[in-house]
């Protein structure tokens, strides 16, 4: 790129994005860019980014934290009108319940060289219970073309005093201004922590704040009653912070991430102390023994635990003659996952309790694992539950109980925790649902103490591939395939495919394999689980064959090859999350026509990652017309550093090199 066109780049990002960055102020020129000067790919971005938090008084309930979002988006194309969806979450549960309004909602177009303004109704607005503790509100902004403008401002009024929460200056989409400021009393301290790879300008100052206060008093004077009105005014300390950030990429969600909000840029809040005026300090840093204590004497949890009258009789029948914990563990884990159907809430604690979600035959992931935990219990197992954060939850960085959004049930036998989950059909002791997947959860014990456990899986992961095939003249290849896969690889095939039809899967599979046509198709052990899910069906393939003259090229791989790296980027600055550790492997049997002998054979390889963290083995030979191919790779570990992107990035590319390479027959 040469200077002057940088330059020209530059000053278009300055004029458009340096006026006043407040709402309500938008342009004929915001109208008519038709494209992000910085990132001309973008379906859309924010021009305005911000958030203002502030603390108000009042004499009846005290300090409340105010939080207003002002949002101006610029839509630039059709896939960017999903950005004129917006919805907040606030609290619902208790007397402190959170107040949430949308204001100054519109769209705004350039019709005809004017700016229309079409304001939000209504009936754009919706509210929907999440659960017993937790309402959202959404809108739908009217109106909206390539070319719109979007705004909008929502406040919640709440009197948590730990919601000031976290912000993110990044986004999926570019970000031309976003700035966080805070106004907070003397009397709250606050941790905070800044996340991403981005580093915001921080100015701060502090100035002295006054409340005046009203007060009134009735005195009988005779026969009259007088109402005296006083007021007293006191003062403290305000600190007033400023974050900004000003024309932020768009954060690109790259192969093998867990959740791209962990690495977003942004900062975080996590109430530390209060001390007002002439009463006692009160300390709200802790650690998570303490989370964990308090998560466990809580009614919604705890206590649900101890309830076991509703189960009592089924269980006994069940558990008749059965004496080994191994026996009892797999009975009532799949007796509570046929029973019991996840109505597809979070949340470690029970919404309606364990009885009536018994009774009903549904509950959310407290219900469901909290009265696995406890039937096992009472089978005389011991088993406690884990408390975890999902994958779309994120990575915990301050101990709280908002950290935790699920819970699992652990089971400690022979000095090791089983992790259970009954909220999928096809879970398996140690086989969770990949919502589970993300680091480490804390299991709680009766007696109040609690340790961390890690969740991702050590052992891995098989998939088995097995070809039988033959080469014509023509370069059609037809043949049979077993594929079985074994662990978290059935799993994800059950989970992924149990309920979709046989005709549509092999379509799906055809779509993905050019010039692949699949007949004879048909799986095993779908629903016995301790088996691998095995698929066998015959096939026929013209597109992975090139025929030059009197040679034909193919790979041995086949329509199987991989052809592209996924590591594209020349840096990383992710872990590399392969979700939990597998094997690949492949024994391929190629029949080579008559009249056709081998020219060239790609050369036998082993390729190893340093730390063992991965290897691949490549072995081929010929025997007769017979042209067989034995291959494994191994990704020995579920998350790898991204200092080791650039091996990573090496190994992937000897594989397709390998699977790629072609043999070459030549006619006799």
């Amino acid at each position: 790129m040469n200077k002057s066109f940088f330059l020209l780049v530059f000053l278009t990002c300055t004029s458009l994005f340096s006026q006043k960055k407040e709402l309500g102020k938008v342009t004929v020129d915001e109208l008519k860019q038709t494209a992000y000067p910085s990132d001309t790919s973008a379906v859309a971005a924010y021009l305005i980014k911000n958030c203002d938090v502030r603390f108000d008084y009042s004499e009846t309930n005290g300090f409340s934290v105010l939080k207003t979002y002002r949002i101006k988006i610029k839509i630039y194309k059709k896939e960017g009108y999903e950005w004129a969806n917006h919805s907040f979450s606030f609290y619902t549960g208790g007397s402190g319940k959170d107040k949430l309004v949308f204001s100054d909602a519109a769209t705004y177009n350039l019709v005809n060289g004017k700016v229309e303004k079409t304001k939000l109704k209504s009936d754009g607005e919706f509210e929907e219970k999440i659960n017993k503790y937790w309402s959202r509100k959404k809108i739908t902004l009217p109106n909206v073309k390539e070319g719109s403008v979007i705004e909008y401002e929502v406040t919640l009024t709440s009197d948590r005093l730990n919601s000031i929460d976290e912000w993110y200056f990044q986004s999926s989409i570019p970000v031309a201004f976003s700035e966080l400021k805070t106004l907070i009393p003397e009397y709250f301290v606050y941790n905070t922590v800044t996340t991403g790879f981005l580093t915001p300008k921080l100015e701060q100052e502090k100035k002295t704040k006054q409340i005046t206060l009203t007060s009134k008093e009735r005195q009988e004077r005779g026969m009259a009653i007088q109402t005296n009105f006083s007021t007293e005014t006191f003062s403290y300390v305000e600190q007033k912070t400023i974050f900004t950030l000003e024309n932020i990429p768009a954060l690109k969600d790259e192969s093998f991430v867990n959740n791209i909000k962990n690495y977003t840029s942004g900062v975080k809040y996590e109430l530390s102390s209060i001390q007002y005026p002439n009463q006692p300090f009160k300390n709200f840093t802790t650690d998570w023994e303490t989370v964990a204590r308090k998560i466990y004497d809580d009614p919604d949890f705890g206590s649900e635990l101890n309830k076991n009258g509703y189960y009592e009789n089924d269980l006994n029948t069940l558990l008749n003659g059965i004496t080994s914990h191994e026996e009892k563990i797999a009975t009532v884990f799949t007796y509570v996952k046929s029973r019991m159907n996840w109505d597809g809430f979070y949340g470690y604690s029970c919404n309606d309790g364990v009885r009536k979600a018994y009774i009903d035959k549904k509950g959310n992931v407290g219900e469901i694992n909290l009265m696995l935990t406890s039937m096992l219990r009472y089978a005389g197992v011991e088993a406690n539950p884990i408390l975890l954060s999902t994958r779309s939850n994120g990575i915990a960085i301050f101990p709280s109980q908002s950290a935790f959004n699920y819970v699992i049930c652990g089971v400690e036998l022979q000095n090791q925790v089983v992790l259970l989950d009954a909220t999928n059909k096809y879970a398996l002791p140690n086989i969770l649902p990949i919502r589970d997947l993300n680091w480490f959860g804390r299991i709680i014990r009766k007696n109040g103490s609690s340790s961390e456990i890690n969740l991702m899986p050590t052992s891995n992961s098989k998939d088995v591939v097995n070809i039988m095939a033959s080469l014509d003249t023509e370069g059609k290849v037809k043949g049979k395939v077993r594929e079985q896969h074994f662990d978290y690889n059935a799993f994800l095939h059950r989970d992924n495919y149990a309920a979709i039809a046989k005709d549509s899967y092999i379509e799906r599979m055809e779509k993905i394999h050019k010039g692949l046509e699949v007949e004879e198709y048909e799986v095993q052990n779908v629903n016995d689980l301790g088996k691998p899910v095995v698929e066998n069906y015959t096939f026929s393939a013209d597109g992975s064959v090139e025929i030059i003259g009197d040679k034909i090229y193919f790979s041995p791989f086949l329509f199987f090859a991989l052809e592209e790296n996924p590591f594209k980027q020349e840096n990383r600055e992710y872990p590399i999350d392969f979700v939990f550790p597998q094997q690949d492997k492949y024994n391929i049997n190629i029949g080579i026509p008559d009249g056709y002998t081998v020219e060239t054979l790609p050369q036998p390889k082993a390729v190893a990652m340093p730390d063992n963290l991965g290897s691949v083995k490549y072995n081929i030979s010929v025997n007769g017309n017979q042209i067989q191919t034995l291959y494994s790779l191994d990704i020995n570990q579920a998350i790898i550093s991204n200092e080791y992107y650039d091996a990573l990035k090496s190994f992937f590319k000897e594989i397709i090199a390998k699977q790629t390479e072609k043999i070459v027959l030549k006619k006799v």
